[in-house]
């Protein structure tokens, strides 16, 4: 069943009305939280890779507050265990049972915030949650809810008492971009307001998690005709056969393009993806999966370029009419 004109535009709709919401609270940064949305209604997981005091903490809460959904913020360190992440089983005296205690990965929003601080292993222990919607401790499962996603940040700067995450770990990440500093006029308008420590709590929601959930799966119902995957398909093959690769982009990373195109493309009143879309898409959604030949990479090479050159030499098709 595909997405009916009518259902684009109350997408559309709402999807603004989001930005708008979230933009209160995180001045100057709309491009970001269109695409921080878009990670989410397209059901993935966003990786910030920004300097500390750039909003990454205020455009989590603020996507909670406009969904009416919940928060945690996880500071991680190089003494943090998975089961601070996850949660615990605690014997409980009174009533001679085991009690699950859940962790702050119950949450709608989860900030993890450095996750490159953190050993691999509670890395891991975040990585499989994310990936799979579910925490099981001592045998039993549990279920982490719908919406769910994960902001993670990590600092390009400081790389001392770091772990540096793998890149099949990062692969696990729809999305990575940066928010960075805001323009002069947002900055002053940020300092005019200084009194008011956090904006998100200002914020009142706009639709419910519920809600949420069911644009999601409205999304997955846009058009994208063949010749749009063909187009998907050529792209990722270049990135593998590009003389600067040593692992190309992945039958995953063209997956999570073809889903966030949908949604992106649901978001600006369409239900049909354009070629335009994954031109667009194609850098925050890719960049990260792309692994550059060392001596490439010593050069000066960087995989942001060289996916704009495949961009521009892959020919794009014809656009067709909506559906």
């Amino acid at each position: 069943m595909t997405m009916t004109p009518e259902q684009a535009a109350w997408f559309a709709q709402t999807f603004e009305r989001l930005v708008g919401n979230v933009g209160q609270a995180v001045l100057g940064k709309a491009p970001v939280v269109r695409l921080a949305l878009t990670c989410m209604l397209a059901e993935g997981h966003l990786l910030l890779e920004d300097a500390p005091g750039t909003g990454k903490t205020a455009m989590a809460r603020a996507i909670a507050a406009s969904v009416q959904g919940s928060h945690n913020r996880i500071q991680f360190t190089p003494d943090l265990l998975p089961s601070d992440v996850t949660g615990v089983t605690i014997y409980d005296q009174r009533t001679h049972e085991f009690d699950f205690r859940p962790g702050p990965i119950f949450a709608s929003i989860v900030l993890a915030d450095e996750i490159n601080r953190a050993s691999p292993k509670t890395q891991s222990a975040l990585l499989e949650v994310m990936e799979e919607g579910r925490v099981t401790v001592d045998g039993t499962t549990h279920d982490v809810g719908r919406p769910f996603m994960v902001i993670a940040t990590q600092n390009p700067i400081e790389q001392a008492g770091t772990y540096r995450l793998p890149e099949a770990q990062l692969d696990r990440f729809l999305m990575k971009t940066s928010v960075g500093y805001p323009d002069h006029a947002s900055t002053v308008e940020i300092l005019s307001g200084a009194s008011v420590r956090d904006r998100s709590q200002a914020l009142q929601p706009i639709i419910t998690t519920q809600a949420v959930t069911e644009m999601a799966t409205l999304g997955a119902t846009v058009h994208t005709d063949s010749a749009v995957l063909e187009y998907v398909s050529r792209l990722a093959e270049e990135t593998r056969n590009a003389p600067e690769a040593r692992i190309g982009v992945s039958v995953r990373g063209a997956l999570a393009l073809v889903r966030c195109c949908k949604v992106w493309a649901a978001a600006h009143g369409r239900n049909y993806v354009l070629p335009d879309d994954v031109k667009q898409l194609a850098q925050p959604v890719w960049a990260h999966r792309f692994v550059l030949d060392p001596e490439a990479e010593f050069t000066g090479a960087r995989a942001e370029a060289v996916l704009a050159r495949i961009l521009a030499d892959v020919a794009a098709p014809q656009e067709r009419a909506a559906v």
